[in-house]
């Protein structure tokens, strides 16, 4: 791993697997990753960031970072007047076009390379109110794992985590964990807001993003994640992540042409 760290934020090219300690600041910070995918681990849940999206943490709150497939990580820390412009808890936000361009100015090689031109400081500001400015405008994307807090749901999580191509039945998976379909019903719409259907699917995308960093094609992707056809893998990533997998891969591997 080659890390940069400055005052505002930092840079951190890592390898396919590699992961940070767990840790907090004292300031909160927004991630992207340039190249490849990262998710954000924190006690509340799991936050998955390709390439065209954004995780901001709030300050205080331990977590930590996974890279899967080889990734450009950009850190910006806000100040606190910023900072209270953003959620209280862990979110995803849509890269747009601008956010992504600021960000990336940001965290540019003038931050470590003094040959390199940069930004005062009053036009830092400027940008980085620009970049707060476009995310509030942003819609708040599903890519955002709850961490379940009833032991029954997390032993349900790790296996559906653990094996995203399984389709056992909630009945099934019910018996294994020690509750009623009923019951896991109720759970997981009170503590994640969604159905068991939902969930699964959500888990299964955020697994397929991986997958597809890590090279995998679109259909050996599908069959991977538990779908038993390709079309309704499609369908179900373009209606989470908002472009069809082949097109999101397309767009991945043309921006890390770019760095």
């Amino acid at each position: 791993m080659t890390s940069r760290a400055w005052p505002s934020g930092g840079r951190h090219l890592w390898s396919s697997g590699a992961s940070s300690s767990m840790q907090s600041h004292e300031r909160g910070h927004l991630v992207y990753a340039a190249t490849g995918v990262l998710t954000v681990h924190t006690d509340l849940g799991t936050s998955v960031v390709p390439a065209n999206r954004i995780a901001w943490t709030p300050a205080g709150r331990p977590h930590w970072h996974r890279a899967h497939g080889d990734t450009d990580m950009r850190i910006i820390f806000l100040a606190s007047s910023l900072a209270r412009r953003m959620p209280d808890r862990p979110a995803v936000f849509l890269a747009t076009g601008l956010a992504r361009e600021v960000l990336l100015a940001l965290t540019g090689p003038h931050n470590y390379d003094r040959a390199a031109p940069g930004y005062g400081r009053s036009a830092r500001a400027r940008l980085t109110r620009v970049l707060v400015d476009e995310l509030r405008e942003a819609q708040e994307q599903p890519l955002y794992l709850p961490q379940p807090r009833d032991n029954r749901l997390q032993a349900l999580a790790r296996t559906l985590s653990g094996k995203p191509e399984d389709n056992t039945s909630m009945d099934d998976l019910g018996k294994a964990v020690g509750a009623s379909s009923r019951t896991l019903s109720r759970l997981i719409r009170s503590e994640l807001g969604m159905t068991f259907y939902e969930w699964r699917t959500h888990l299964r995308i955020c697994h397929a993003l991986v997958l597809l960093a890590q090279g995998h094609d679109v259909t050996q992707t599908a069959y991977a994640c538990g779908w038993a056809n390709p079309s309704g893998f499609i369908a179900a990533f373009t209606g989470i992540v908002g472009s069809t997998p082949g097109r999101y891969q397309a767009c991945r591997q043309s921006a890390e042409r770019g760095f």
